[in-house]
């Protein structure tokens, strides 16, 4: 079996073949980025996008992303290493506190900002309403949003 993570194709041993994706992203290819919250897909933290959607990746077995593109917050970077517009606006607005719940925060406004490249408030916090912030950043994860917006806007 194989999985297209990132734009590459990784063989997954038949050891692992039994297990979660966020299981076989952290364990077996080392993509830290995605972390492990509560295990139930409730918190959000291991948001990665399966086909451009934002999905859980704690309750995926990783058999059923065989034929679709996972994307993880590793991946979003540019190929000359620059920063995904969301990441970068992250940055700008000082969202992160302790930083736990980021990857899954970005990954999910990613999905966000490709299906509507300027959702109203009301509509991000509808798409982010899933991702957990125990830190309570959520008016900076809203102003990094639409920084965002802007920031995408500029992007060749």
């Amino acid at each position: 079996m194989n999985i297209l993570v990132n734009r590459q194709r990784f063989n997954i041993h038949p050891d692992w073949q039994d297990e979660t994706l966020l299981a076989v992203l952290r364990e077996h290819l080392g993509l830290v980025g995605t972390r492990f919250g509560c295990g139930m897909g409730q918190c959000g933290a291991c948001t990665v996008l399966l086909d451009g959607q934002a999905q859980r990746s704690c309750l995926l077995p990783v058999s059923a992303v065989q034929n679709q593109a996972v994307e993880t917050i590793e991946g979003l970077a540019g190929r000359d290493g620059g920063l995904h517009p969301v990441q970068q606006a992250w940055l700008d607005e000082r969202v992160p506190q302790c930083g736990y719940c980021q990857a899954g925060q970005i990954m999910a406004t990613v999905a966000l900002l490709r299906q509507d490249p300027a959702p109203s408030p009301a509509r991000v916090d509808e798409a982010l309403a899933g991702n957990l912030c125990r830190c309570g950043t959520q008016q900076r994860i809203r102003a990094g949003v639409q920084r965002a917006v802007v920031l995408q806007r500029g992007r060749p």
